[in-house]
């Protein structure tokens, strides 16, 4: 018999397969011998309670019965390798990759176009920004294979349920090597330790079924006759021709933004978040959300969700990272990015998360006029209120955290009872981030509006957590590739741009996901898309 159940655990039971199975056994009236094994369908944490910490079970018990490994629902790929129907993909991350894995179960052969290394290659490049401040423009922590969250964690939550199936992306990471306990935990974490891996994994299966998988090849034209894109040049000088090309490069490809915007081809401004990332001792999240000085045996390194309006604007936490790392996440020299991620055992003393205001158009440019404007590289670009002016926006605070942090990915900081004080801290704590802090008023890096929206958010934050607001946390600046700052159009139903046929707008860059998992589910709605407009003939 398999009998489905729910357990109310302590941390260090639910770790311990023998003491649960004698809970499942006291609660069917039955020896612990005829327990043979169970899956584990849903866990999640409890700390409701001052007094104890609890951990939620939902399991399938095997009682007296074979026990059987867990049903990973495995995507079966076809070859493709001589296929009729080709679609090329600019971008390998995961919007790109499940769309590629997509067309090759549905018959059709992949082209990905990557301007960006391999996982491999690709971490020497981020060594050199961490150690050297040295940024490689097509290969950091938002460029290259896997995209910005191969090197920035790995977090699979997502709220997007009705935007495609989240277990089958779950069970196709699994398949190329990611642990089942994805599969059934609250929040889903696979670790930047282990994320390579995968990625590896699909690349290899993606080539080995017949597509191809291309690195180091920037697109820099689109091949557009009456409307209609047969195919794309890149920057080696070659030219690439299909049935349809997904646009799924990601929300840091402002290249591709300008190169749309040149082309007279549909763009559109879009508001997005920009702030900052704070830190603490990991030890203090703790506290407050587990109620104990120690969180002990058990008990993973806690998380935090945020969010308040400040006169009507968002403040809220973002990408929250325990026991985790801020890093340098720049594309470009001269342009300073944060970051946040996570190993897979969130392992390290600190937790960081973002903390990001809502930017609306008029926002930026008010802020962008203004006198006391972060400095342009080129004022002409104010000329005109155009889909790329947040894109600009976003650039000119980069830039002036660049100029202020001092250079070589040095980071503006702040203590934040000081930065609420607008007191530049004497001092900064012990932090996580490899290049860097230096102490400045962050009133000269972020635009008024986002610096007095985060004071006051951090301020009812600290009352919502009691030992949030403190000196020992400090405010690293900027935390800025929350989302695109541009979305590219396309029709709700065709998924083509409106303007441009065969042209398919995907994941995140376009405006269209937020996170991996949606980035994938969108990913493979677009491949599915394709696969019913052009057809299949293999």
């Amino acid at each position: 018999m398999i009998k489905q159940l729910s357990l109310k655990l302590k941390p260090a039971e639910a770790l311990d397969d023998a003491i649960i199975k004698d809970y499942i056994a006291q609660l069917l009236g039955k020896q612990s011998a005829t327990i043979i094994g169970f899956h584990k369908l849903k866990q999640s944490i409890d700390a409701r309670s001052k007094r104890q910490v609890w951990i939620n079970v939902t399991l399938n018990a095997f009682i007296d019965e074979p026990f059987a490994q867990r049903n990973i629902n495995t995507v079966l790929l076809q070859e493709v390798a001589n296929a009729n129907k080709k679609v090329i993909i600019i971008g390998a991350g995961p919007a790109g990759l499940f769309a590629a894995l997509k067309l090759i179960e549905l018959g059709i052969k992949p082209i990905i176009l990557e301007r960006g290394k391999d996982v491999r290659a690709r971490r020497r490049d981020l060594a050199a920004l961490n150690k050297e401040g040295i940024v490689n423009p097509e290969s950091n922590y938002c460029f290259g294979e896997g995209g910005a969250g191969t090197y920035s964690d790995g977090k699979l939550y997502t709220r997007s349920n009705k935007r495609g199936n989240i277990n089958r992306i779950l069970n196709l990471f699994v398949q190329f090597g990611a642990e089942e306990k994805i599969l059934y935990e609250a929040h889903p974490h696979i670790g930047t330790n282990k994320l390579p891996q995968i990625i590896t994994a699909m690349r290899e299966a993606i080539i080995g079924f017949g597509g191809q998988f291309l690195f180091e090849q920037k697109v820099t034209n689109f091949i557009v006759k009456n409307n209609v894109i047969k195919g794309v040049t890149t920057q080696a000088g070659f030219s690439f021709y299909a049935n349809a090309v997904i646009l799924a490069t990601g929300h840091s490809a402002r290249d591709i933004f300008e190169l749309l915007y040149a082309k007279n081809i549909l763009i559109e401004a879009k508001p997005f978040a920009l702030g900052v990332r704070i830190e603490h001792p990991q030890q203090i999240i703790d506290s407050i959300q587990y109620h104990c000085v120690s969180r002990g045996n058990g008990l993973p390194p806690s998380s935090y969700s945020l969010v308040h309006q400040v006169n009507g604007r968002g403040v809220f936490s973002f990408c929250m990272c325990p026991g985790g790392i801020i890093a340098p996440a720049a594309t470009n020299p001269n342009e300073l990015v944060v970051n946040g991620w996570s190993p897979s055992k969130r392992n390290n003393p600190y937790a960081n998360s973002g903390m990001v205001v809502s930017v609306e158009l008029a926002d930026a440019v008010k802020t962008l006029l203004n006198n006391d404007r972060p400095p342009m590289t080129d004022d002409r670009q104010l000329l005109t209120v155009n889909p790329l002016t947040l894109m600009y926006f976003q650039q000119a605070i980069e830039a002036q955290a660049y100029t202020i942090g001092g250079g070589k990915f040095v980071a503006p900081a702040q203590r934040m009872v000081d930065f609420c004080n607008n007191t530049v801290s004497a001092c900064l704590p012990d932090n996580s981030y490899l290049p860097g802090l230096n102490s400045v008023s962050m009133a000269d890096v972020l635009p008024p509006f986002i610096n007095t929206t985060l004071q006051e958010g951090f301020k009812v934050f600290g009352k919502k957590m009691k030992g949030y607001y403190t000196n020992e946390a400090v405010v690293v600046a900027t935390e800025s590739r929350t989302s695109s700052p541009v979305r590219i159009p396309r029709d709700a139903i065709s998924l083509q741009h409106p303007q441009i046929a065969n042209l398919y707008p995907c994941g995140e860059g376009a405006g269209y996901a937020g996170g991996i998992v949606s980035a994938a589910m969108d990913g493979e709605r677009v491949a599915a898309m394709i696969a019913e407009v052009v057809g299949v003939n293999t």
